[in-house]
């Protein structure tokens, strides 16, 4: 397995780690609030909820590092084939945690969904494997392309 592809894995966990805490620090604010909503706390108030329920920074600090990782992926794969696996499996992960940890649910039509989708993204991503050999040599964007520079 190659760099860019660990660099892809890497970067499908942190972001839906990131979705995942954002959500958690959220729900948390929304018991501590009654549901009236973070910006009637006014600025100072949002950051003191910052302060207070950091999960949400560290979930900010995934999104973060999320990219740094996907850059570096989309450095030697194509984007047609990283952005689905990224999404599609950072979709199951969510989807999984959120039943565990959250109590939400998906019926049985949309777990076939999610399968179908993950069935097709591997077919996409085995394809394109198959047609780049390890990774291609070739960059994916030319560099002398003035839309590029």
């Amino acid at each position: 397995m190659g760099k860019h592809v660990v660099a892809l894995i890497i970067a499908l966990l942190l972001n839906a780690s990131a979705n995942l805490m954002i959500k958690f620090g959220m729900h948390a604010i929304n018991v501590e609030l009654a549901g009236a909503g973070v910006l009637s706390q006014g600025p100072l108030g949002v950051v003191k909820l910052l302060i207070r329920h950091w999960i949400l920074l560290v979930g900010l600090g995934c999104f973060a590092l999320n990219v740094v990782f996907y850059a570096f992926a989309l450095q030697k794969l194509q984007i047609s084939v990283a952005y689905p696996i990224m999404v599609t499996v950072g979709f199951a992960i969510i989807a999984v945690v959120a039943g565990w940890r959250l109590g939400e649910s998906l019926s049985m039509i949309q777990w076939v969904g999610v399968g179908a989708i993950l069935l097709g993204v591997t077919l996409v991503a085995s394809d394109a494997g198959r047609q780049m050999g390890d990774a291609g040599s070739e960059p994916a964007v030319d560099a002398s392309d003035p839309v590029v520079r």
